[in-house]
């Protein structure tokens, strides 16, 4: 019997996204070029790094699928990531473009075989991971930009949406059946 597998690990996406997208939703505008301290990405450059995240699950275990990390260009999909960070963007686009990029990667995530997710991928240091590990690294990828995420709503006084529920009227469900 497995406790967490594919449906657990799409929920949980959902559920790690709909988050993300409330975050993004509650930081003002105006704060999206908010920067903790001046080497740290801003607000919406973290989002936009949030929402890039997938792509790289897409292109390690789609097709053709890289069985080992070791010879992956780590570099490149670095770089790619900051001149995507760098575009200038309204929060609606970067809204749209955490909803879509979510849910494209969910849809792809949904075709993958149990059978895929089991194979092995060597690690550059040695070792294996599995397909579904490294896709479950990715979702907490997410949840620890997420909490940067959090530090910086503190910072420019926003109070965050779990925080303020916790004391008002409980709302409704914000992840997709």
């Amino acid at each position: 019997m497995s406790l967490y597998g594919k449906p657990q690990l799409i929920a949980g996406i959902r559920a790690v996204r709909a988050d993300t997208i409330r975050i993004a939703m509650d930081i003002p505008t105006e704060q999206y070029s908010f920067r903790p301290v001046p080497e740290s990405r801003s607000a919406a450059e973290t989002l936009v790094h949030i929402a890039s995240l997938w792509t790289l699950d897409r292109r390690l275990h789609g097709g053709p699928r890289v069985d080992s990390l070791e010879q992956f260009d780590f570099p490149a999909v670095i770089a790619e990531w900051r001149a995507e960070e760098a575009k200038t963007r309204t929060k609606a686009e970067i809204l749209e473009m955490l909803r879509v990029e979510g849910e494209q990667f969910v849809t792809w995530l949904e075709e993958l075989t149990d059978s895929v997710l089991a194979e092995r991928v060597r690690m550059p240091s040695g070792g294996s991971a599995s397909r579904f590990d490294l896709i479950v690294g990715t979702k907490e990828h997410e949840i620890h930009h997420r909490a940067q995420l959090t530090v910086v709503e503190r910072l420019v006084g926003v109070v965050p949406h779990f925080i303020a529920a916790s004391s008002a009227t409980p709302e409704p469900e914000l992840v997709a059946s």
